[in-house]
């Protein structure tokens, strides 16, 4: 799924920043979420980990759905920042001047290369290499956006992220039949505006779902 996102002599942004990223990172009723009995394609959706879920590196996570085909599924988890590295981390590992945006956060994206950068953002910016995700956000992992968001010429909303989450073709189809992921949709808002340690228990809330009280099974809002 990682060719999907370089395109033709575009430079993407798989250099490790090169000081910061080494350093490391109950309720009386429940609710049951009942399984998924036939997978489709949910590109622009969020996955949230169930306590179902067997894959430890996933365990609580939020996965901005980004890309679901036939061919499989990539994501970019955006629950958890990452210690000691930061957009001006980032940027100065590119050697681009980011003293004119703030120091964000970046997000820890995902188990699949690590070292690699990508920017979900509002669709007001769009670059030879955005894909497109919904009507509201899309998905770049270039420099371009990098740079754009440095001269503050890029998107009004943007999270920016390394690594990613990645599925064979099926696999996600069939992690959602079980008890792994719980399914909403892919609301902008919650996205850009939630910080990252409440995302998980906000999207549930939209859904009517106290998150403290879930039991296993997959499901969708």
């Amino acid at each position: 799924m990682a060719r999907a996102m370089s395109r033709r002599g575009r430079g993407n942004m798989s250099r490790r920043p090169t000081h910061a990223v080494t350093r490391p990172w109950q309720g009386a009723a429940a609710v049951y979420i009942r399984p998924m009995m036939q997978a489709q394609y949910y590109g622009g959706h969020f996955l949230l980990a169930l306590p179902g879920m067997e894959d430890m590196r996933f365990d609580h996570s939020v996965v901005a759905l980004c890309v679901h085909d036939a061919q499989g599924a990539l994501g970019i988890a955006v629950g958890e920042e990452m210690e000691g590295v930061r957009l001006h981390d980032l940027l100065e590992s590119f050697d681009i001047d980011g003293s004119d945006v703030p120091d964000l956060p970046v997000l820890r994206g995902g188990p699949v290369e690590p070292r690699r950068g990508f920017v979900l953002h509002s669709l007001d910016w769009g670059g030879q290499d955005m894909v497109q995700v919904n009507e509201r956000w899309g998905l770049s992992g270039s420099l371009d956006i990098l740079k754009a968001i440095a001269e503050r010429r890029g998107p009004s909303r943007y999270l920016v992220a390394l690594g990613y989450a990645g599925w064979g073709a099926g696999q996600l189809e069939q992690e959602m039949t079980g008890e792994s992921w719980f399914l909403a949709p892919g609301d902008a808002d919650l996205l850009f505006d939630t910080p990252a340690r409440r995302k998980r228990a906000a999207i549930f809330a939209a859904a009517g779902i106290d998150s403290a009280h879930l039991v296993g099974g997959a499901g969708s809002a």
